[in-house]
């Protein structure tokens, strides 16, 4: 019973350390986004606060350490533990707007986020297992070796459920907040247990009654245990907000994870608030006019603002939306005014690549327009040359690819390695941005166009809705840019988007 007990601490303290690690950036994603930087930040963390856990676990491991203290000293690492889990939930209210609006870069800013939010929970953590290590080998001097093997097994088990739990079960199911309530109580449970084996409960039980109860009180003032997701997805924190205000009428827009993704008006769908979607609206008039049976194929739904519009504006537009989310499209179907039963609409709820990969072969599309993103960054297997290449076969012999770029506006080198990497295979690559972001010198949205030809103007102005313009950055100009950058070719092999995009990133207040 003794040696099931030790090793069961293991296996459960591991599998809470891996679901505190999977859930932490679903836990800061919708103050933070969700990139390679973040997952970065939280695995580099959350191994420090182990390490230094296991290393401090071994001190207080010594020789002359009997059973009786050493299951109290575990019992109050854990009671440490499950106070330390709960508080990261206020102290994410707490901490996460004066560092984000305080000047850091947003790299800097994740760093020190997770270090305050999740250091402590692993550190405390941490120690248990060389405490219950060292008593297990204690009950059994003889057989040192298989109990050695035995807890590795149990952590490196227990680390692998975690991962299998978090991912497959807590978050959908009880969601990010949800989850660190769990960790906490499990933990709270194990404290209690190693408690009241020890024979001296007082201690450990005040460690966790009374700060347990402060972080209650103080934790319900800031809402810290309700989740900020109107809708928690298996891929998004889920947010929509009211626009009206801004646009004077009734209009809405939709947050994915910190990013507005879509702004959409009830009762004009052809009225689009966001420049780039409204440049693709544009061109596509342009360089399709007389074009009959148009199809085009989305990469990306969000609030399915552009189908909503085309919908309206092109009643026979046959499109198709590859949107990897299902809760994605019933909140724009809830939330946004989207109708998802229009007969001229199919929608793949699969992964753009993949959903383009199983499409009939022959079919094809007068326009794709790419608008996927993880955080600021369009996933890196959309922009290989691999994947152009698959694009370049499915357009029609006047079609066109246009896709979304957020980069800086001095020295975009993401946007020059795709620009790059999309003339290998389209004769026009064309780089478009409003007039008003010309001498943008920060964050900065560009369209890029990509066929067969070029589009003769240079210079676009709106022709419905809002009053907006745009002009194409002059060939010349950016071949001289493109040549002094020397950006990569994207590719399946090496695509390296967040390294490209970092200035952007360790930006301050971009």
């Amino acid at each position: 019973m003794t040696a099931f007990a030790f090793t069961a601490a293991v296996f459960l303290t591991a599998a809470g350390a891996l679901v505190l690690e999977i859930v932490a950036a679903r836990l800061i994603a919708p103050y933070v986004g969700m990139s390679l930087y973040t997952w970065t930040a939280i695995i580099a963390i959350v191994l420090a606060g182990l390490s230094a856990g296991h290393w401090l676990g071994g001190r207080l491991a010594g020789p002359a350490i009997g059973r009786a203290e050493g299951v109290r000293r575990t019992a109050l690492a854990l009671a440490a533990a499950a106070v330390a889990t709960l508080a990261s939930l206020p102290l994410l209210r707490l901490v996460s707007g004066p560092l984000l609006s305080g000047g850091l870069g947003a790299v800097s800013a994740v760093v020190v986020l997770t270090a305050i939010l999740f250091f402590l929970p692993s550190l405390f953590v941490g120690i248990v297992s060389p405490l219950v290590t060292k008593l297990a080998i204690d009950d059994q001097p003889d057989d040192a070796g298989r109990v050695l093997g035995r807890m590795f097994a149990a952590g490196a088990g227990g680390s692998i459920f975690g991962t299998l739990a978090a991912g497959y079960l807590f978050i959908s199911w009880v969601g990010a907040t949800g989850t660190v309530i769990a960790v906490a109580v499990l933990y709270a449970v194990l404290a209690a247990c190693f408690a009241f084996w020890s024979r001296r409960a007082v201690s450990v039980l005040a460690l966790l009654i009374l700060p347990g109860a402060g972080l209650t009180a103080w934790g319900s003032t800031l809402a810290a245990y309700q989740s900020p997701c109107q809708v928690e997805s298996d891929y998004f924190c889920i947010r929509f907000d009211d626009f009206s205000a801004m646009s004077g009428r009734p209009s809405r827009l939709m947050i994915l994870d910190h990013l507005v993704h879509s702004i959409n008006d009830r009762d004009d769908p052809a009225l689009l608030y966001s420049p780039y979607v409204h440049f693709v609206d544009e061109i596509a008039d342009l360089r399709l006019a007389g074009h009959r049976d148009t199809r085009a194929f989305f990469i990306g739904g969000g609030g399915y603002t552009l189908p909503r519009a085309w919908a309206r504006i092109h009643p026979d537009m046959k499109m198709t939306v590859a949107e990897l989310d299902p809760a994605v499209t019933r909140a724009a179907a809830e939330r946004m005014w989207l109708n998802p039963t229009d007969p001229n609409l199919r929608i793949l709820h699969q992964d753009a690549r993949q959903a383009l990969n199983r499409l009939d072969p022959a079919e094809r599309f007068d326009v794709v327009f790419g608008d996927a993103f993880h955080d600021i960054a369009v996933p890196a297997h959309l922009v290989t040359r691999e994947f152009h290449g698959e694009l370049a076969a499915r357009l029609t012999d006047g079609g066109f690819y246009a896709v979304n770029v957020v980069d800086l506006g001095t020295d975009p080198r993401f946007l020059f390695a795709l620009v790059k990497t999309l003339r290998l295979d389209f004769p026009a690559v064309e780089v478009w941005k409003t007039l008003d972001e010309m001498d943008e010198a920060g964050r900065v949205t560009f369209i890029v166009l990509a066929s067969a030809r070029p589009t003769r103007e240079t210079r676009l102005a709106s022709l419905r809705g809002l009053a907006r313009a745009w002009k194409r950055w002059p060939e010349n100009d950016l071949d001289r840019r493109l040549a002094a950058a020397g950006p990569p070719v994207l590719t399946d092999d090496h695509a390296p988007v967040d390294r490209l995009l970092s200035r952007l990133l360790r930006a301050p207040d971009i």
